[in-house]
């Protein structure tokens, strides 16, 4: 799937244009429809012979809303970029233009349109001659310019064969293993819950994922996802995707919410940049000024630190730490965009070069500049540094393995604590070191050496066996905490529910992992059909007695699968669908 932004001024056909090559009003407000423009982000999709599947952001082109602009634009494979015939190029098209050649979008076509109320051959050569002189030394110097009538249907055809090349010569995104959804769109369905719409990046998310919401930490699972209104298996990097997420409210997700894989994308307050300022920018940019910062769809207040510059003139480049007023999730290689707030001004861009810099630079110093010259062109002034940070945690990981082979790993606090490091560098530091495989996840949120197992003796195997069997014979009613570790330990019965073979519901019901599983879909399918459960409901369908139903329903309720309702419970917010495809469940 690929994915085209229209950019241009208001006044210049863009949606009209859209609905003529797609069929689809890209205008989905009211007051979009009242004012005939668009106010806010904007979607439509058509297949392309020879491309495929083409998804179009339709952009806002009034200044008044540039900054909803800002939040479509930067996903983009190409531009569609819109010229009225009749009007030529005006001051919004030049910031649009500004904002498209900051953010590295590769390529793009220009579209004249309204060519049909244009009958001085001489005015549209003018037109033309300014299209040129203003696209010179941007990414759209040698755009493929198409006279087109979205009122008339003339063009059409050769606009979408000018679609066809620019998008063929473009590189296909890649998978890098770890996606990324900057959230432009969050609503409800009914039956259905929380969906979110974005543009997937670096790598694919599937059905039945884990994911992970940033600023904020909050987890969910990906219940379904849509492409162009059509049900599909996965989401590919580069697409545009609606992804219905169980486990959260919708007021839980905003848009500039990152959607990651769990532990990948940590958030900042202070990042360092290599920016450019635009040549038309108001005024020189000066050390402490108030911008803000703009990147995927998502905003902040910041200030800016000039770190080499008395100040910045128009039309020059430098290094800049931004100080953020609110965390947000981002990478190194981001591309971002700055305004200033009031009046509303694009005054440049650039991309983020460190994420986690550790500490505010001192100004003018030759080694800080270095490092960012280094970091900027791919080299990690920092490796050696990590490399023996690596080192240290693998040895302690090792140890603690030979002390405790029955537990999974160490907390990631613990670990931090050993390795005396800051939480935001710690944060950064782990990512990496998951990212390279030097150490996992373990189910339990632990962190352990990837070739970590948990062993257990002959002796213990035996006595294992034993409590297995225990639970096997009474399963509903099975032996409680304390009875389960005289029979095989305390270690090892922590180990057993550290792996998922037993599931502990309170402080001493425990059941096994296919027998809990049973109950949770009993328990679920009771909710679905008669949309409430009680303890005596529960203890009279599997014969058990009220201290074990009462026990897993209290377990239910702090996972919010359920809720308490009187004497009953009801359906909650959780996410059940995690629960019951969780591997352990069924051993």
């Amino acid at each position: 799937m690929r994915v085209i932004g229209t950019a241009g001024h208001v006044d210049h056909g863009k949606s009209t244009l859209v609905r003529a090559l797609t069929g689809i009003d890209p205008d989905r407000l009211k007051e979009e429809k009242a004012r005939e423009m668009t106010i806010d982000l904007g979607f439509a999709h058509f297949d392309l012979p020879g491309v495929g599947e083409v998804s179009i952001i339709d952009v806002p082109g009034h200044r008044d809303f540039i900054e909803n602009m800002l939040a479509g634009i930067g996903g983009i494979d190409a531009v569609l970029f819109v010229v009225a015939a009749d009007e030529g190029i005006m001051p919004q098209t030049r910031e649009h233009l500004a904002i498209l050649d900051l953010l590295g979008i590769p390529a793009g076509v220009i579209a004249l349109t309204k060519i049909d109320r244009v009958t001085d051959a001489d005015w549209l050569e003018l037109v033309k001659l300014d299209i040129a002189e203003t696209t010179r030394g941007t990414i759209l110097e040698n755009a493929p310019l198409v006279p087109v009538s979205a009122k008339n249907k003339t063009g059409l055809d050769q606009l979408q064969a000018a679609l066809r090349t620019t998008l063929a010569q473009i590189p296909v995104r890649p998978d890098r293993g770890s996606p990324r959804l900057s959230v432009d769109r969050v609503f409800s369905v009914s039956g259905f819950g929380t969906v979110v719409t974005g543009t997937v990046s670096d790598g694919c998310f599937t059905i039945g994922q884990e994911i992970e919401l940033q600023p904020g930490g909050l987890r969910a699972r990906i219940r379904g996802i849509q492409a162009h209104g059509q049900p599909r298996d996965s989401a590919e990097p580069g697409s545009r995707a609606a992804l219905n997420l169980s486990g959260i409210e919708k007021r839980d997700v905003a848009r500039g919410h990152l959607l990651t894989l769990p532990d990948r994308v940590q958030p900042t307050i202070r990042l360092d940049v290599q920016f450019r300022h635009l040549p038309d920018a108001p005024r020189p940019l000066r050390h402490n000024a108030e911008v803000k910062l703009f990147c995927g769809a998502a905003e902040r207040m910041a200030r800016v630190r000039l770190l080499n510059d008395e100040s910045l003139p128009p039309g020059a480049a430098g290094w800049l730490q931004l100080i953020l007023t609110e965390p947000m999730p981002l990478l190194k290689g981001d591309r971002f965009i700055l305004r200033y707030p009031s009046p509303g001004t694009t005054i440049g861009g650039g991309t983020v070069i460190d994420t986690a810099p550790g500490k505010r630079w001192r100004r003018f110093r030759p080694e800080v500049i270095n490092r960012l010259e280094r970091l900027a062109q791919g080299d990690d002034p920092d490796r050696e540094a990590f490399e023996s940070a690596q080192q240290a945690m693998v040895r302690t990981l090792s140890g603690y393995h030979r002390a405790e082979p029955l537990r999974l790993g160490l907390s990631t606090e613990a670990l931090r604590t050993r390795l005396k490091m800051e939480r935001a560098d710690f944060r950064v530091f782990l990512t990496r070191c998951i990212d390279q495989r030097v150490v996992q996840v373990a189910r339990n949120g632990e962190i352990a050496l990837p070739d970590h197992v948990i062993q257990f003796s002959a002796t213990q195997a035996g006595a294992i066996n034993r409590l297995l069997n225990a639970f096997s014979a009474a399963p509903y009613s099975p032996p409680s905490y304390k009875d389960s570790a005289a029979i095989v330990g305390e270690a090892v019965l922590r180990a057993l529910i550290d792996r998922g073979d037993l599931v502990q519901v309170s402080t001493d019901v425990l059941f096994d992992a296919r027998t809990f599983h049973e109950l949770a879909e009993a328990t679920r399918h009771i909710l679905d059909h008669d949309g409430r459960i009680s303890v005596k409901t529960l203890r009279d369908q599997f014969s058990t007695s009220r201290k074990y139903a009462l026990a897993l329903l209290e377990y239910f309720d702090q996972l919010r699968l359920t809720r308490r309702d009187g004497d009953d419970h009801v359906i909650g917010s959780g996410d059940w669908l995690a629960l019951l495809d969780d591997d352990h469940l069924t051993g």
